[in-house]
């Protein structure tokens, strides 16, 4: 499981450092997708294959499987970590989540979130808590 709230930054190459909580979760494989907010969600081998199962069952015929399945598979990129812990994010996916500077990485269970910094404050700044309980009642979720 992934959690926690980690800053970093990217460099010009594409290159960020993932965080050494995260990194023995991730395996040696593990894939980079466009994710939902403009932000990049990471998955570990296991956990994407999972998601590209069910998105694979998906009936073709319908235009919304096809553009979900080329949002979140057409986008994946296959990494690795290098020996200094970093992964390359290409090109794509940075354009996807404006990611220049200073990056933001949030676990949220069975996925890593990257977010530019920007973004990610701006919308940490926009939610609502209450907002965000009275989601989790609608939900049948209690705390």
């Amino acid at each position: 499981m992934f959690i926690g709230e980690y800053n970093h930054t990217i460099d010009a190459k594409g290159r960020l450092i993932v965080p050494a909580k995260y990194r023995d979760n991730l395996g040696e494989h593990f894939f980079v997708t466009k994710g939902f907010d403009d932000c990049l969600f990471v998955y570990a081998e296991d956990d994407f294959k999972a998601l590209q199962d069910k998105i694979r069952a998906l009936p073709l015929s319908n235009k919304e499987s096809r553009t979900i399945s080329r949002f979140f598979l057409g986008s994946a990129q296959e990494s690795e970590l290098d020996k200094q812990g970093r992964i390359l994010i290409s090109a794509p996916l940075r354009e996807h989540a404006d990611l220049t500077k200073d990056v933001v990485l949030v676990g949220v269970g069975n996925h890593i979130e990257i977010w530019s910094k920007d973004r990610y404050e701006a919308s940490e700044e926009s939610m609502d808590v209450d907002d965000v309980a009275l989601k989790l009642e609608e939900l049948g979720l209690s705390l």
